[in-house]
């Protein structure tokens, strides 16, 4: 099995004024969060082969907290993952289709609404991913990325 690992960035702080929704920090919950994320894919030996992150700074803090139990994985940053569709998000992960375990660090509503979509085949069938929350998907080895080829075989939050 191949496995899609979705995790939405933990607890931001609000923007400030004149700040940009991208330069939003992780509060102090959403560190706490971060780890508790980390420890979970840990005691799950979920370590990834290869993360793609988006670049807001809440994302890249999320990825730098759990790396830093995990240990280093090949990382990029994806400015497509940023307040991206559904099929944005599965034609970026179909990119990446040779990789045995992908980390996608995203937002919602893409990664609850991509989680659905490869769930079920329906991207507006779905219930949520909360901040810090962790979704795993399986696909059989030699199975496309597309709608309702995946297997959720674990959902986590903090």
């Amino acid at each position: 099995m191949r496995e899609l690992i979705l995790l939405r960035h933990a607890h931001a702080e609000p923007a400030a004024p004149d700040q940009s929704d991208l330069d939003r920090p992780l509060s102090a919950d959403g560190h706490a969060e971060a780890e508790a994320a980390a420890r979970w894919l840990q005691q799950r030996k979920l370590v990834p082969d290869c993360v793609l992150c988006s670049p807001a700074r809440r994302t890249r803090e999320t990825l730098e907290t759990v790396l830093a139990t995990l240990g280093y994985v090949d990382q990029r940053l994806e400015l497509a993952i940023y307040d991206a569709t559904p099929g944005t998000l599965a034609a970026l992960v179909d990119t990446h289709r040779d990789v045995d375990r992908l980390l996608l660090v995203g937002h919602n509503p893409g990664l609850e609404r991509l989680a659905a979509l490869l769930h079920s085949g329906q991207s507006g069938d779905y219930r949520g991913i909360p901040p810090g929350g962790i979704a795993v998907l399986e696909f059989a080895t030699e199975t496309a990325i597309e709608p309702g080829a995946a297997t959720l075989s674990a959902f986590w939050w903090p």
